[in-house]
């Protein structure tokens, strides 16, 4: 076991920046983009009905399934980023308290987002921007995700944070990506083969249920494997033994992650609340950007993923050149992904929004508007990638130092003083234009307050 956390401070603390970067980044970038497309592949597949409809109410649901993202940060990175920095302070039994704290504590959350979903869901559904058109496939989908799948979902996407800080990887890109690719193969299966036709919405939610459901098996042996070479466990007896200091610092950093998320969570509500105002076919174009432009986002989160654990751990052992050198080095690499990323929306917006909604089927005239909306707002909203990746980068550095207080000033200014206002303020004046262009203007003001922050908290530390 010392041998085997050796090596894991080494990767952290020795080894040149770039080629830990990569080590760490790759397999989470892998797993980010895999796991994106198989979120993708539901819309992908339901797209193939050539129902704007349908597509619209995935779009209703995306906020509710990104809520198990919200809900696995207040655990899995609050945890994760803790035992990072435990770890560089060599307290590993500690590191193991903290864990298995985090791995019940991700149990519990999950169970009661399932129960509060489930009581609720039509009010919900019809606060998201459900209309009588769409509220019976995006009741469907959400029975079956959220009720019935948080757990697995939740659960899963918390340990691949505590396997990926503790310095697994690959392990927890492995099992993350397990699920993602299984679901590329039961969609179709669900959708078109064993479920009679019209039920396709409810067949992509079985086949997302059972592929979250196989990746948590697996994380869960690799994360109990885990546990014999590094401080990760999941003994109830571990969690009872984690400290009051500990348990703060989890939530120090897990409830801004969390809020964090849940903001965005709470603008992609606002977008779809005005949206739908407009007409369910604008609602549909921008639940199809919405979904194309994670693509550089889920990258660029994969490099900041990556980037976490390594910057904890030398922002707790005092090796302040190391850390900044990994905080310039993944700031750079995400940067060039924002900047291909806008030269190839730019050049190909119809054809990649085109891939997610039939125009052969009986609905060809509205698909075809939903298809112009669609790339008319891709074509706007990737500018925001750079920024956006600003404003990720800042996030995840102050989560690895361990500031809450200032990463969640971040997220509030970014989403409620900046962005959403935005929404309603450019909509009313551009209509649906301003809409997209929203996020543009939202994440560049926000990015320049998150490079003001990002300045104070590394300057306060060297004095």
């Amino acid at each position: 076991m010392a041998s085997e956390i050796q090596s894991k401070e080494e990767l952290f603390g020795k080894v040149p920046v770039p080629r830990a970067l990569l080590t760490m980044a790759v397999p989470t970038i892998i797993s980010q983009v895999i796991n994106l497309i198989y979120n993708m592949v539901d819309a992908f597949f339901i797209g193939r009905t050539g129902n704007s409809y349908m597509m619209a109410a995935t779009s209703v649901t995306l906020t509710m399934v990104m809520m198990n993202v919200a809900l696995s940060n207040l655990f899995g990175i609050g945890g994760g980023s803790h035992v990072a920095r435990l770890m560089g302070r060599k307290k590993n039994e500690e590191g193991k308290a903290v864990s298995a704290f985090s791995f019940y504590g991700a149990v519990c959350i999950a169970l009661l987002y399932s129960l509060l979903v489930g009581i609720f869901l039509d009010p919900l559904l019809r606060l998201l921007g459900a209309s009588s058109a769409t509220i019976s496939y995006a009741h469907s989908y959400a029975l079956i995700v959220i009720v019935i799948g948080s757990l697995p979902s939740i659960l899963s996407l918390a340990l691949g944070h505590l396997l990926r800080n503790a310095g697994f990887s690959s392990k927890a890109s492995f099992g993350l990506s397990m699920g993602g690719i299984l679901n590329c193969f039961l969609d179709p299966l669900f959708m078109f083969v064993i479920l009679p036709k019209g039920n396709e919405v409810t067949g992509a939610a079985i086949a997302t249920t059972i592929s979250n459901a196989v990746s948590c098996l697996y994380l869960l042996y690799a994360y109990q494997k885990a546990g014999s070479e590094a401080p990760l466990s999941m003994n109830p007896k571990d969690a009872l033994k984690a400290e009051a200091a500990d348990r703060k610092a989890v939530f120090t950093v897990g409830i801004p992650s969390a809020l964090l998320t849940g903001l965005f969570d709470l603008a992609n509500i606002c977008v779809n609340i005005i949206a739908s105002a407009h007409n369910d076919l604008v609602l549909a174009g921008m639940g199809i950007v919405m979904k194309v432009e994670r693509i550089p986002n889920a990258i660029n989160i994969g490099i900041c993923q990556g980037m976490l654990p390594i910057v904890a751990y030398n922002y707790s052992s005092g090796n302040r050149q190391r850390m900044k050198k990994t905080i310039n080095t993944a700031r750079f690499a995400g940067l060039a992904i924002s900047a291909a990323s806008i030269i190839f929306f730019q050049l190909f917006a119809p054809s990649v929004t085109k891939m997610f909604l039939s125009t052969k089927g009986s609905d060809a005239s509205t698909a075809l508007q939903t298809i112009a909306y669609a790339s008319l707002f891709l074509r706007i909203r990737c500018l925001a990638s750079p920024v956006q990746l600003i404003n990720y980068h800042t996030s995840y550095c102050m989560q690895a130092m361990g500031k809450g207080k200032e990463t969640l000033l971040h997220a509030f200014v970014r989403e409620l003083v900046f962005y959403i206002p935005m929404m309603f303020l450019l909509d009313h004046l551009f209509a649906e234009t301003g809409l997209a262009c929203a996020l543009v203007v939202g994440e560049g003001l926000a990015s320049l307050f998150a490079l003001y922050l990002l300045h104070r908290t590394i300057v306060d530390q060297n004095s």
